[in-house]
C-alpha cells in the first residue's frame, strides 16, 4: 500500500511547532493528501487540523520516504511525506485529540532537534533551520 502525505515545519521566531502524541513521541504535523488537494493545501490543512495553527508556506523543504507496518490491516505501507517550511503569526495551539495528540507547543529550535524521535523529521527540521538562518 502507498500513502502520500504533506506536513509542515512551522516556525514562530526561533521556535518550531511540535505535537506530543499519547505515547509521548514528539512529531511534526502531517497527514494524507486528499483527492483534489495540492501538496501545499494538504500541508496547510493538516497543520491547522492537528495543531490549530494557521501557517504560511515559505518554501518546499523536500520529501521523506519510509515504510511501516499497519497493524490494524496487517500490511506494509510505503509512505512519502512532502515537507513545507512555514511560519505562524502567533503561538496559539490546539492539539487534535481525535488524532491522539495530547499537546501542541512551539519549542526552541535547539531543543527541538534534541527531542524529535524520528530521523526523517529531524533531517527536515535541520534543513529548515539552515534555510531560516540563511534567510537572515
Amino acid at each position: 500500500m502507498y500513502e502520500v502525505s504533506s506536513g509542515g515545519i512551522v516556525f514562530f521566531g526561533n521556535s518550531i511547532l511540535l505535537l506530543k502524541k499519547y505515547n509521548g513521541d514528539l512529531v511534526l504535523p502531517k497527514g494524507r493528501i486528499e483527492i483534489g488537494e495540492t501538496k501545499e493545501e494538504a500541508a496547510l490543512r493538516e497543520v491547522y487540523e492537528e495543531a490549530g495553527v494557521k501557517g504560511e508556506i515559505i518554501a518546499y523543504v523536500g520529501q521523506a520516504q519510509y515504510e511501516f507496518r499497519n497493524l490494524r490491516h496487517n500490511e506494509q505501507v510505503h509512505k512519502t511525506v512532502h515537507w513545507f517550511l512555514m511560519k505562524a503569526n502567533n503561538t496559539h495551539c490546539q492539539p487534535q485529540r481525535e488524532e491522539g495528540f495530547i499537546d501542541a507547543n512551539f519549542v526552541h529550535m535547539d531543543k527541538a532537534v534534541k527531542i524529535v524521535k524520528y530521523e526523517d523529521e529531524l533531517k527536515v527540521i535541520q534543513k529548515s533551520i539552515e534555510y531560516m538562518k540563511n534567510m537572515g
